[in-house]
C-alpha cells in the first residue's frame, strides 16, 4: 500500500492532470462537449499504450543499451528536478507541455489526440521517465510492475475526468489558479527528484566502496 501511494503521487505530479485540463481546454475550445469527450478519450487510450509498453520494456530497453539503473536515476532525477523548476515558475517546456512551435501546429490539426493530448502532454519525457525509474528502483519484480500499472490506471483515469471537466475546471479555478497547483506540486517534485539522484549516487558508490574494502583486506 506504501509503494502504491508513494508511486502514485510522484506520477500524480508529473502528469499534472489540472494542467494538462488546462492546456485541452485551450486546445479544444471550439469543439462539441460531445467531441471533447471523444477527443480525451483517446488521447488518454494512446498514453496508456505507451505508458505501459515502457513500464514492461523500459528495463530491458536500458539493458539492451548498456545503461545502468544508478546513471538512469540520476539522470531521471536532473530531469524531472528540471521539470519541477518549470513547474513552480510556471513556464511552458518541452518537458511538461508542448513548445510555441507545437502549439501553432496544434491549432491546425483537427485531431489532437494524438499530438499533443496523448504526447507530449500526458506520456511526456517526464512520465515517461518516472514509470522506467519506479520500475528499475525496485526491480522487475511481478509485485512492482503491477504496483506500477494499478497506480497509471488510477492516474490516467483522474486525468481522463479532468479532460472531460476542462471548462469547468478552468471557470472555478482559472489560468491563476492552476498555476498555483503547479507550484505547490512543483515543489514537491522537486524533493522528489532529488531524492532519485541521491539514491542513483549511492547505488553508483556501494560497489567501488565495496571493492575498495576488498583490496584493502587482501
Amino acid at each position: 500500500m506504501q509503494l502504491f501511494l508513494d508511486y502514485f503521487v510522484v506520477l500524480f505530479i508529473v502528469v499534472d492532470p489540472i494542467g494538462v485540463a488546462a492546456m485541452f481546454a485551450a486546445l479544444a475550445h471550439d469543439e462539441t462537449p460531445r467531441h471533447r469527450r471523444v477527443v480525451a478519450a483517446r488521447g488518454i487510450l494512446i498514453a496508456a499504450v505507451v505508458l505501459v509498453a515502457f513500464t514492461l520494456g523500459g528495463d530491458s530497453l536500458l539493458h539492451v543499451l548498456g545503461i545502468s539503473m544508478p546513471a538512469f536515476q540520476i539522470s531521471g532525477g536532473l530531469l524531472l528536478f528540471l521539470l519541477a523548476v518549470d513547474m513552480v515558475f510556471a513556464r511552458h517546456s518541452g518537458l511538461r507541455s508542448t513548445t510555441i512551435a507545437e502549439q501553432k501546429e496544434a491549432e491546425h490539426k483537427k485531431d489532437i489526440a494524438v499530438f499533443p493530448l496523448a504526447i507530449p502532454l500526458i506520456a511526456g519525457p517526464g512520465a515517461l521517465t518516472t514509470v522506467l525509474l519506479m520500475v528499475g528502483d525496485q526491480g522487475s519484480e511481478p509485485l512492482v510492475i503491477g504496483t506500477v500499472l494499478s497506480v497509471l490506471a488510477v492516474v490516467l483515469l483522474l486525468t481522463l475526468i479532468a479532460l472531460w471537466f476542462a471548462p469547468y475546471i478552468m471557470k472555478v479555478l482559472g489560468r491563476t489558479g492552476a498555476n498555483v497547483v503547479s507550484r505547490l506540486l512543483g515543489i514537491v517534485l522537486a524533493a522528489l527528484a532529488v531524492q532519485f539522484v541521491l539514491d542513483g549516487w549511492i547505488a553508483a558508490s556501494v560497489p567501488q566502496s565495496e571493492e575498495s574494502a576488498e583490496v584493502i583486506t587482501i
